[in-house]
């Protein structure tokens, strides 16, 4: 226990210091995932507000789980495990109603003719992928966003076979959500 002033003020500036750590650690990991983490909430809600109150929910988990983070995994899956957690627990709170999206997200291309085609078959696919039922919509977003058989099992807790089988399963059905489009 620190005895005098000088312990006291180490004592201080070396919280303070790793305070700053944790804070550039959360920004830092906020902004490398920024994008996937939108997309995964955009499949799990269905307007922009929800989205929204979903990424805030996420940064908050990822704040507060951050400190206790060992290493025992890759921060990637860290991050996608709370997200995962986050979308599951809005799930619980309400009850989804199929509905059609009221928006899209932002798209930084221009508007050319391809980007819109593009963006098309990217909400078409959004729509579809939020049509399946939620074990294999988790799994076909997490392989979206280009997550390894390994890390998605990691984030959801299950084992790399029984990835693989909710994608197989999932693949006929996601077809089928896209009306042959694809």
């Amino acid at each position: 226990m620190p005895s005098t002033g000088a312990d006291i003020l180490r004592v201080t500036q070396g919280a303070s210091l790793a305070r700053k750590d944790l804070e550039a650690r959360f920004e830092s990991l906020l902004a490398e995932n920024r994008a996937s983490l939108s997309r995964l909430a955009f499949s799990y809600t269905n307007t922009a507000a929800d989205r929204e109150d979903l990424l805030q929910d996420i940064a908050l988990a990822l704040w507060q789980a951050l400190p206790n983070f060992r290493g025992e995994c890759s921060e990637r899956t860290f991050v996608y495990r709370i997200a995962q957690n986050r979308a599951l627990s809005a799930l619980a709170r309400r009850r989804p109603t199929p509905s059609e999206i009221d928006d899209v997200p932002p798209d930084p291309a221009p508007l050319v003719e391809t980007a819109l085609a593009r963006q098309e078959e990217s909400i078409h696919l959004a729509v579809a992928v939020r049509r399946l039922p939620l074990p294999y919509r988790q799994v076909v977003v997490l392989m979206l966003e280009g997550l390894e058989y390994g890390e998605i099992a990691q984030v959801l807790g299950i084992s790399e076979s029984n990835v693989g089988v909710r994608i197989n399963r999932a693949r006929p059905l996601l077809r089928q959500n896209l009306g042959g489009r694809r």
